[in-house]
């Protein structure tokens, strides 16, 4: 009876100590279980989906075909390949903007000035609203009949344009838009990035006779490029995956000649409007894909930058 209960001792005792040494994975356990249960579950249902035939009903029964939901999206040249352009192009150019800007303003807020808590307030004042509603607002404002836009541009005595109304002009557009409310949030990044970096190097460039753009170029920018990747991995999935002002704004299928359409807009309108729920589902795992290999190759440059 005495070693049973010297066992038992002993077995927790050493459960403790393994315990108190892996504590952090231990006490954080629940939590990813949690997460990887909600993640898990969607992404296999979708994956599923894309090998069925599954269309018409949520319960109607559904048929495995294989690949051939794939084999059909990806020689789709006319709706899938122009939505992954232009998927492409909106996250390209609303991130190219965003974080030359952010870096502009960042910098500008860098050191203390008079007023700086109200131009900081003043900035982050497009991240109040929700994307719906700041797309419905630029949605008036870019009205081509009673918009301020082109009231704007005849007082200049300059043309009207058709901004959101243009198959050409209405991505560019929504890509203005993009950049308008979610600039401040990549200035809160690089500003926590530049605000943790240490006075010496710049100092001791000043004293060897640098000037602002090379201090910046050489001693600045090297040192925030970790935080400035970190703006461009969370601003970028941000981007790829943005739906609501571009259906706020332009409504099904992205316009009436589909001219700003991106993947979650075309993925959304196979569901949604045409019940296609296998090839909407193939949309969206290889529009996953997409994202992990974007996600891979920034963290592996974030890497070699911290390195």
């Amino acid at each position: 009876m005495t070693t049973v209960i010297n066992r038992q001792r002993n077995g927790r005792s050493s459960f403790s100590q393994w315990a108190n040494k892996h504590r952090k994975w231990v006490l954080a356990a629940p939590a990813m279980l949690f997460v990887a249960l909600l993640i898990a579950f969607p992404v296999g249902w979708t994956l599923y989906l894309s090998f069925t035939d599954a269309s018409g009903s949520v319960r109607a029964p559904a048929d495995f075909i294989g690949l051939e939901n794939y084999a059909s999206v990806l020689t789709d040249t006319d709706r899938f390949w122009p939505a992954v352009g232009r998927t492409v192009l909106f996250t390209g150019g609303a991130l190219l903007f965003e974080m030359i800007l952010g870096m502009c303003i960042a910098l500008l807020l860098w050191r203390p000035f008079r007023g700086e808590k109200w131009v900081r307030i003043a900035i982050l004042l497009p991240l109040v609203a929700t994307p719906v509603a700041v797309g419905m607002m630029w949605r008036l404002i870019f009205d081509p009949q009673m918009g301020f836009a082109n009231q704007l541009l005849s007082w200049f005595g300059l043309p009207p344009q058709p901004w959101l109304s243009g198959q050409e002009s209405a991505l560019t557009t929504l890509i203005f838009v993009d950049i308008w409310q979610w600039t401040p949030m990549v200035v809160l990044i690089l500003l926590a990035g530049l605000t943790s970096l240490s006075d010496e190097p710049d100092e001791a460039s000043r004293v060897d006779g640098a000037n602002a753009w090379q201090r910046f170029w050489y001693i600045t920018f090297p040192l925030v490029m970790p935080t400035f990747i970190t703006a461009i991995l969370l601003r970028g999935i941000d981007a790829l995956k943005t739906f609501d002002i571009l259906y706020a704004t332009k409504g099904k299928g992205g316009g009436s000649f589909n001219e700003v359409e991106t993947l979650n807009v075309y993925a959304y309108g196979l569901s949604f409007d045409y019940n296609k729920y296998g090839q909407s589902s193939t949309v969206l795992i290889l529009f996953f894909m997409m994202i992990i290999g974007c996600i891979w190759l920034l963290t592996a440059r974030k890497k070699r930058s911290e390195s």
